[in-house]
């Protein structure tokens, strides 16, 4: 089974690692708007995309590859792909100009300097660390978000533009509406291929405003998501994000996606079932999910106590739903949950 996952950050680590239970043909498309940290000053430094999400990417990818059956020497202390996710993870300690930099991004920033294009860049290196999967940046081009924000000013029905991902997500304000810049942007080719021939494409869950809407604000992806004749699935979030979403219901959650997008179609939407329980408040979210024709499906997937998904029962509810509409692919899940929970889907 083909799938495609579009997010970024957390959210897309969290679905990439769910994914790769169910299929070794899985492929990324990333958001590439970040602008702070070791990605910020990167991508202001070099010109390049912020190489934050897409190393993170690789990351989870690797994470989730099993080790070969036969011990291999990769050199002292790394034995296999999750001791190099944890490499490429790894962030340099000091007070000097690499501080805070993560050993992957330096890496991903070296190549793509290199070679002048992030894709081959990218492709160059999960060629070389054994990568099952495919990583791609949603656009060519870094972009820059741009958000309407109301609350900044004594009347709260007045609002004021901020720029920046850093600055959107971290807003004291109530996001209302996003753009990307340049408009349009432009979009990854190879994104709107693997859109296009996937079988299945997953959006969220993640930072809503900053990674996961701009997913459709791409008109060639898009335009992609319309046509593939690809199942979508969207996740949401299992809780309000602190400034970004703060005090967001899970319908609000999907209201906002639909206002910047309303000819956006999914076949499912699926929820953690603490965040809507059985009343009125769960038929207010049925509705919000037919209003992008889809159905409304529910399962414990968190980790105990946290907002993490937990990634083996993330798998299960959409290895379930693609079993029940025999699409034709069975692929597998035989895995240990977080809380030692054993999941099953052949």
């Amino acid at each position: 089974m083909k799938i495609v996952a579009l997010g970024g950050g957390h959210g897309l680590y969290a679905t990439l690692t769910a994914m790769r239970l169910l299929s070794d043909d899985v492929t990324a498309v990333v958001t590439v708007a970040d602008d702070g940290g070791s990605s910020g000053r990167l991508r202001s430094e070099l010109g390049i995309l912020p190489p934050g999400d897409l190393r993170m990417a690789i990351a989870a990818l690797l994470s989730a590859t099993e080790p070969p059956s036969e011990p291999t020497d990769s050199g002292p202390g790394v034995r296999g792909p999750q001791e190099w996710a944890s490499l490429l993870q790894h962030r340099f300690g000091g007070r000097g100009a690499l501080a805070g930099h993560p050993v992957g991004n330096l890496f991903l920033a070296g190549l793509t300097e290199a070679t002048g294009d992030a894709v081959v860049a990218l492709e160059m290196m999960t060629t070389l660390f054994g990568v099952r999967g495919r990583v791609l940046p949603m656009s060519t081009t870094a972009l820059e978000i741009e958000a309407d924000v109301s609350g900044l000013e004594d009347d709260p029905r007045i609002s004021r533009p901020i720029r920046g991902q850093v600055a959107v997500a971290t807003t004291p304000g109530k996001v209302r509406r996003v753009r990307l810049s340049p408009n349009p942007p432009p979009a990854c080719p190879d994104a709107l291929e693997a859109i296009e021939s996937a079988d299945l494409v997953v959006l969220g869950p993640g930072s809503w405003f900053s990674s996961v809407i701009p997913h459709v604000l791409v008109p060639d992806q898009l335009a992609a998501l319309k046509r593939t004749s690809a199942k979508k699935m969207l996740i949401v979030n299992l809780a309000p994000e602190p400034g970004e979403t703060t005090g967001f219901s899970v319908e609000r959650h999907l209201h906002v996606l639909l206002a910047h997008a309303d000819d956006f179609r999914v076949d499912h939407v699926i929820v953690d079932s603490g965040s809507v329980p059985v009343g009125s408040e769960r038929e207010h979210v049925e509705r919000a999910a037919a209003q992008f024709g889809a159905t409304l499906h529910d399962g414990e997937l968190a980790v105990a106590g946290t907002h993490t998904h937990d990634p083996a029962r993330v798998a299960a509810l959409i290895g379930g739903l693609c079993d029940s509409e025999s699409t034709g692919y069975r692929s597998r899940v035989e895995t240990t949950s977080t809380e030692g929970e054993r999941v099953r889907w052949r």
